[in-house]
């Protein structure tokens, strides 16, 4: 139950869809978490659009690459601990939140970054997707552990090391 907008058609020729579902599905299923009962919203769009956002649930008025909205605060009290486990609604749904992503900063940092931009919005979608799930990275502990999550998720679908 993975909906994706795609708001910029440059997002369409890279096959978005597919690597945000295949990430998407890669960290539900180190969760434990069918597919088919998480409910999450993903939306590709550009630089603009996503700095209206930042701007209004941030308050920066500047673009950045992903930016997430989870349904539920899952994040642990106390650093390094595992987050809660999502809520399951009485027919087993799990809403987990939204996620968005911009293109031309996503572009721009591959390109400094010297990565395929495919993997690099892969890591995104994954680190955005882990963001609804309780994951952050403010406090060292839980950069650390989020950090080793995304590696790890992202070995299994074929993409290296973004450290």
């Amino acid at each position: 139950m993975i909906d994706i907008l795609i708001e910029d058609d440059r997002w369409v020729e890279m096959a978005f869809e597919a690597i945000a579902t295949e990430a998407t599905k890669a960290v539900l299923d180190h969760h434990s978490i069918p597919a088919n009962v998480a409910e999450i919203a993903i939306l590709a769009c550009d630089d603009a659009r996503i700095a209206t956002l930042n701007t209004e649930f941030r308050g920066k008025p500047t673009p950045t690459n992903v930016l997430s909205w989870p349904t539920e605060d899952l994040a642990p009290e106390k650093d390094g601990d595992a987050p809660v486990k999502p809520t399951e609604a009485q027919d087993g749904s799990r809403d987990l939140g939204n996620v968005a992503i911009a293109y031309d900063t996503c572009k721009r940092e591959a390109d400094e970054q010297n990565k395929a931009l495919a993997d690099h919005v892969a890591h995104l979608i994954v680190h955005g997707v882990l963001h609804l799930l309780g994951y952050d990275h403010i406090r060292d502990g839980d950069a650390t552990r989020m950090e080793a999550l995304e590696v790890k998720i992202l070995g299994r679908l074929g993409i290296p090391d973004p450290y």
